[in-house]
């Protein structure tokens, strides 16, 4: 059940993505948030998630370009959790040797907000055991990639909070945090949810999960 905010008002944030550590290990989650096209899955593989259409709207893609791609993607002990196809570039550039931040802007200032009719931002995150979580976003007049301080978690989302924010993030697991970034904790007061995924490491092994 969908909670109230603080002022009484359920919110539409688009598509989120939050990252950072809970007391359980470090985690990437993505949530799907739409009006427009519901009718989507996460679909999940071995070192990837991809959001696509359900069965019968199949031809959602020739309405709008945007709303089938990989979400999650693993590379090497790194994992790259966004909201477009950038989530392949940015793992390409980490796969070939550049550092997580310079991936992750790199990417952003390449391919530039989405050309819909909303000039609908990307954002990004990432966790590297060894250089940290950060998180990111291009707008149609902003760049922004940030370090996530160790033991916080934070989110970002395309349409109102288009700046890092703290938040208390609670999961053990992937599923977990799939299931979190739903319905959970800040999350809750967030309206349209449709379909989430998220990764999760511990003891060095990465997980992934889907809602």
């Amino acid at each position: 059940m969908l909670k109230k905010s603080m002022d009484g008002d359920f919110m539409y944030l688009g598509r989120i993505v939050a990252v950072g550590s809970t007391k359980n290990g470090k985690f990437a989650a993505y949530r799907v948030s739409s009006r427009s096209f519901p009718n989507r899955m996460a679909k999940t593989f071995e070192k990837r998630v991809s959001i696509v259409p359900t069965e019968g709207n199949e031809k959602d893609v020739f309405q709008n370009p945007y709303i089938a791609y990989n979400c999650v993607r693993i590379v090497g002990d790194v994992a790259v959790v966004t909201n477009g196809s950038h989530t392949d570039v940015i793992a390409e550039k980490i796969a070939s040797g550049m550092n997580v931040r310079d991936s992750i802007a790199l990417s952003l200032i390449a391919m530039d907000y989405e050309k819909d009719d909303y000039n609908t931002p990307r954002i990004a995150c990432a966790v590297s055991p060894e250089e940290g979580s950060y998180i990111g976003i291009v707008t149609h007049d902003d760049v922004i990639v940030e370090k996530v301080p160790e033991g916080k978690s934070v989110y970002i989302s395309t349409y109102e909070q288009t700046r890092p924010a703290y938040v208390d993030f609670e999961a053990e697991n992937a599923e977990d945090a799939a299931q979190f970034i739903m319905d959970g904790g800040k999350f809750a007061e967030f309206t349209n949810p449709v379909t989430s995924a998220a990764v999760f490491i511990k003891d060095g092994k990465w997980n992934i999960g889907s809602v």
